[in-house]
């Protein structure tokens, strides 16, 4: 990996998460309090989930040939 197309997914992630706050506030703040009311377990495994399907894009990516 390049120092290039980590700046490259570090922007990506930056405007993503630059949009939810952005366009739709009033809908973040709800779903922090849902996220806040599920159990510690749940998160956990919600966090589990995202990192496996984080790894699992990079992996393809990889093998496209887009690095």
């Amino acid at each position: 990996m390049t120092l290039q197309t980590l700046i490259l997914a570090l922007g990506l992630v930056l405007i993503f998460e630059g949009l939810v706050f952005a366009l739709a506030p009033r809908r973040l703040d709800e779903l922090l309090r849902m996220l806040a009311d599920l159990p510690f377990d749940a998160r956990r495994m919600i966090g589990v989930l995202a990192l496996v399907a984080g790894v699992v894009l990079i992996t393809l990516a990889r093998m496209m040939g887009t690095d």
